[in-house]
């Protein structure tokens, strides 16, 4: 078997096996760095996992922050 061909089925393999898409763990992502960004000031990246346990899934979110942003409201 040749490497490339090698690599093309355990990317297949992968995908199948995925619990969700490349795609919308990407999206994932983004929309959960957009928000953790408005509450805190963070250093390096979102870590981010989904896996089935049972038939349902477990969602972990993880990230550093250096930083609390604080909201206060104007009276």
């Amino acid at each position: 078997m040749k490497e490339g061909e090698r690599e093309r089925i355990g990317a297949l393999l992968h995908r199948d096996k995925a619990v969700i898409s490349d795609a919308v763990e990407a999206a994932a992502v983004r929309d959960f760095a957009r928000v953790a960004a408005e509450y805190f000031e963070l250093e390096g990246g979102i870590v981010f996992s989904v896996k089935e346990e049972r038939g349902k899934f477990s969602v972990s979110v993880q990230f550093r922050a250096c930083r609390v942003k604080n909201f206060t409201t104007l009276a």
